[in-house]
């Protein structure tokens, strides 16, 4: 309903809409026909919706994704990033960002002063980032299993590299998903120490009345799409974004089929639509692993879900925690990513930031408009939390920059060189997966 009364705006018919009635007098109605061959273009490719940005001001390696660093790890699901101190001193303990599985790395590195690995860097921390690879048929059959695996790797390629027997580990959407069942991992095989740190940025853990994708999936729907990817053996990542846009229409498709279409203009330049854009496969089997974790609720009982041969308990995750949400996410809405302050057995710092799924988490410092919400306490419920929350004026970086500083340890010289431990450079950041078409 929502969606027909969006589409149903006379705003979105072409003369009726003031501004393109006046555009078609200003350009002898050339506004329609560069609209059109829009409108063609869009439809004849997924995903089909009108196209978000232009593209053609950004390139990775370029102007994106260019914090300085290398790859010192490559195995057939990932490529571990190591980034350049750019302090001459670093804190001991690293810290291993675990991004989406559906788009590219870089939303936590998107343009310089802009990215969260560059102020991290700047600000004394040893980042390393996963960059997964963007699969194909050949790997439909790795799952859960294979990708927590691979988290695994790339924490122990970390210590080796920074000569530690311990790291801090974060987790975005459904890189956190990953991220936490490893930390339950660790601590079901007597290893929960390794994490001096666990952190989730817009992560639902517990899919309990999760929003209006929860609402719209039953059984029948989630059998029909698990076998649609079976048969291709990956989910396309475009028809993922087809359905986030058709999920705020009015902000998603039906803004930018007037700006595209009746006015014949180009979409805006903006990294964090490019980041959108880019989007990539999941493998069949981890496609499958997700939906039935989000039909079952596996996560929020302990035992429910076993991942390399353990039971899974997220209460037996004793690390300090950091919890970021977004306020207007309409895809990990905040009060579910809120509950995981409940699942996990460690002290939760929960942040309310403002904006929606990714915009939320790109907050650089110098915005007038950016604050969040945090509390001392963490009540089990949400609402309870936000009646007594705390708004800040400006970035939540700082914060976590701090908060991280409290938990990785003692400084020490940064070192000259990358790699260590057995591991050198490969290539350098951004990699080659991230490139996989």
């Amino acid at each position: 309903m929502e969606n027909l009364e969006e589409a149903l705006s006379p705003s979105n018919v072409p003369l009726v809409n003031p501004g393109s009635a006046k555009a078609a007098i200003d350009t002898a109605g050339f506004n329609f026909l560069r609209g059109g061959i829009s409108l063609l273009r869009d439809m004849a490719t997924k995903p089909r919706i009108p196209e978000m940005v232009d593209t053609s001001s950004f390139e990775v390696g370029r102007n994106i994704a260019v914090t300085p660093g290398a790859v010192v790890l490559r195995t057939e699901l990932i490529e571990l990033i190591q980034y350049r101190p750019q302090t001459k001193r670093v804190r001991e303990v690293p810290l291993l960002i675990v991004p989406p599985t559906i788009n590219k790395y870089y939303a936590m590195d998107l343009a310089p002063g802009r990215s969260l690995v560059e102020y991290l860097v700047q600000g004394g921390q040893q980042v390393f980032v996963i960059s997964w690879r963007n699969p194909d048929a050949r790997l439909a059959d790795r799952g859960l299993d294979a990708y927590v695996r691979a988290v695994l790797d790339a924490l122990d390629a970390v210590q080796r590299v920074c000569g530690t027997d311990r790291a801090a580990l974060i987790g975005a959407c459904a890189g956190g998903i990953i991220s936490s069942v490893t930390a339950a991992h660790l601590a079901a095989i007597g290893r929960k120490d390794q994490l001096a740190a666990f952190g989730l940025f817009v992560t639902v853990l517990d899919t309990a009345q999760a929003g209006t994708v929860g609402a719209l999936v039953d059984r029948k729907l989630a059998l029909a799409a698990k076998a649609m990817s079976r048969r291709r053996g990956y989910l396309d990542g475009r028809d993922l974004a087809e359905v986030f846009a058709w999920l705020r229409p009015g902000d998603l498709v039906w803004n930018y089929w007037v700006n595209n279409y009746l006015l014949g203009k180009k979409p805006p330049t903006f990294d964090v639509l490019f980041w959108n854009a880019d989007t990539t496969r999941m493998t069949a089997q981890l496609h499958a692993d997700f939906v039935d974790l989000a039909l079952d609720n596996k996560l929020v009982t302990p035992g429910a879900l076993t991942v390399l041969g353990t039971g899974i308990d997220l209460s037996q995750v004793d690390a300090d925690t950091y919890l970021v949400a977004g306020i207007a996410d309409h895809i990990t809405p905040w009060q579910n990513c809120y509950r995981s302050t409940q699942l996990l057995g460690g002290n939760s710092r929960f942040i309310l930031s403002t904006s929606g799924h990714i915009a939320a988490l790109v907050n650089p410092p110098g915005n007038p408009k950016a604050r969040y919400q945090t509390n001392k306490s963490t009540p089990a419920n949400a609402a309870d939390w936000l009646k007594t929350a705390e708004t800040i004026q400006g970035t939540w970086w700082p914060d976590l920059q701090e908060w991280l500083g409290g938990r990785c340890g003692a400084e020490k010289p940064a070192p000259k060189e990358l790699g260590g431990g057995g591991l050198r450079p490969i290539v350098d950041a951004p990699g080659t997966y991230v490139f996989d078409t």
